[in-house]
């Protein structure tokens, strides 16, 4: 900008004058500096909660009205190989798969060969709940709203690797725990029914259906549906736990693969990019409409709700009036608008997508770090910033101190199961009587067995646990699981002082050869 003096300025009218020409300045560079303010204030919370959070590698994306705004990786894949994190490097989606899954089954709607209150049984025959009423009157969407009634069975696939099909058919002794749509309890195994019904209408299994009919047009060129493909694609994380005390243990991979519409994809910054880019577009990205208008609104729409105590720890910051569930998107109340979104954690790695669909605001993070809360203080920050120009409150204090205080919740109580640890104490038989099988209907077989370490159980030649006396007839592990947790082990004996079972994950395994 330049002034022409047209006379010798006197001291009093320069004085005068040079605020006027900062104010004008000021006001010119305003966009651009906000948005770089935005930029600098999420990029300094992140950089501070990955120390807070010792997460080894992650990256936060932020679409505003269809622009890619914010996009950044940070840290290694690996801690030992220290290899940098880029735009292509694979992170599990976890539980964000499910949105994806949702859509495909609306994909299949505005196709014609499907309805959204089709009954499950008319595409698959051969589903079976432990409630006959339950079977019979589950429609598809049923399927995506976690309220059918039916207990969540993930133990299936903890303890076990077996097909999809034998996995759903063990499912169908799973407990009816209320009324059909009478409450709400989160649960996988019904996603993975929905990826079946994927399969039987559209002729090939649902990993195959959304890289057809999502990934492609959308470009997501690295994304895969299957976890057992990431060997193959190469640039992809290495899973971490962090303990304080422990410091950092390497996860291995998860790849069950046979409850993959349940939370198996893995993608990349890059592609994610586009993914939000078409939420933002309600379902149309570079002119390609994924979806019609109005299925894409029937999935955010709310389906179910959700009580207050199963809602996320987050809600005693953000004090939602109302907590529901759309089609694979959990939901809230967030500064007056409706807040969709939804976490994914499988072993080691984590995720969050969130959308203010009023505000053309999508966000998504990913990271290589076992429930790195960060990724909520990411979206609560990065839509107070991009959606409401606020810069003000501290997601990441607030949130690490909420998280900090569950985990030495935590710690207690696992402080309390040793207090109440009963010393000098000595198991009702010999070692030598406690090998055998020991089954359950739906979780298959235990095989317990004598080492040179002590007792060892099996699940299903899967998962192996080294046990340790803990007291009486109970037995803790000494090695911690895929869930950091050791746990217990209650040999039962029976009237006649035979030895009849054991009780572990809170379920019964009965004793079926000595």
């Amino acid at each position: 900008m330049k002034f022409k003096f047209y006379n010798q300025p006197s001291a009093l009218m320069i004085r005068r004058f040079i605020p006027f020409v900062v104010l004008t300045i000021s006001l010119l560079a305003f966009p651009r500096a906000a948005a770089q303010t935005k930029t600098a204030v999420l990029n300094d919370m992140i950089l501070k909660g990955i120390d807070d959070w010792h997460i080894p590698g992650m990256t936060a994306i932020v679409v505003k009205e269809g622009e890619v705004v914010f996009s950044e990786v940070y840290g290694v894949t690996n801690i030992e190989t220290k290899t940098p994190v880029n735009g292509e490097t694979l992170f599990n989606m976890g539980s964000t798969t499910k949105a994806i899954v949702a859509m495909a089954l609306g994909i299949l709607v505005d196709q014609g060969k499907l309805n959204w209150d089709d009954r499950v049984r008319m595409h698959l025959p051969e589903f079976q709940l432990s409630d006959p009423c339950i079977t019979e009157e589950a429609r598809v969407k049923d399927l995506l709203t976690h309220n059918l009634g039916i207990e969540g069975a993930d133990l299936l696939w903890f303890l076990d690797s077996v097909s999809t099909a034998q996995t759903l058919r063990r499912f169908a002794m799973a407990e009816k725990v209320y009324p059909i749509r009478g409450g709400f309890q989160y649960n996988n195994l019904m996603y993975v029914a929905a990826g079946e019904v994927i399969r039987a209408v559209s002729g090939m299994q649902w990993s195959e259906f959304v890289e057809l009919h999502i990934f492609k047009p959308l470009e997501m060129h690295r994304t895969v549906a299957r976890a057992a493909d990431i060997f193959d694609a190469g640039n992809y994380v290495t899973p971490y736990f962090y303990d304080p005390e422990d410091g950092y243990t390497e996860v291995a991979h998860n790849l069950s693969d046979q409850i993959g519409a349940a939370g198996m994809i893995w993608t990349s910054a890059d592609d994610i990019e586009h993914y939000l880019q078409m939420l933002i577009g309600k379902g149309v990205y570079k002119g390609k409409t994924l979806l019609k208008p109005e299925t894409f609104q029937y999935l955010f729409k709310p389906h179910a709700l959700i009580p207050e105590q199963d809602f996320y720890p987050t809600r005693i910051l953000t004090n939602p009036a109302w907590t529901t569930y759309g089609l694979g998107w959990f939901q809230h109340d967030y500064r007056g608008e409706k807040l969709d979104f939804h976490t994914g954690s499988i072993g080691g790695l984590v995720a969050i997508a969130g959308i203010l669909h009023e505000k053309n605001t999508a966000v998504y993070f990913m990271a290589n770090r076992d429930h790195a809360e960060l990724r909520h203080a990411f979206m609560y920050k990065a839509l107070d910033l991009w959606a409401f120009d606020d810069r003000q409150r501290d997601w990441n204090g607030e949130i690490f101190e909420l998280y900090e205080g569950i985990r030495k919740d935590n710690l207690k109580r696992e402080q309390t199961q040793v207090k109440n640890r009963v010393e000098n104490t000595r198991t009702s038989k010999p070692l030598t009587e406690y090998p055998g099988a020991y089954s359950h209907p739906m979780l298959g077989t235990a095989v317990v067995q004598n080492t040179a370490n002590g007792l060892q159980v099996r699940f299903n030649d899967f998962k192996t646990y080294e046990l340790e006396h803990w007291h009486y007839d109970t037995f803790r592990a000494s090695n911690k699981d895929d869930f950091r947790s050791q746990p217990v082990f209650t040999f039962i004996m029976g009237a006649s002082g035979a030895l009849t079972g054991m009780e572990a994950f809170g379920e019964t395994f009965k004793k079926t050869t000595p």
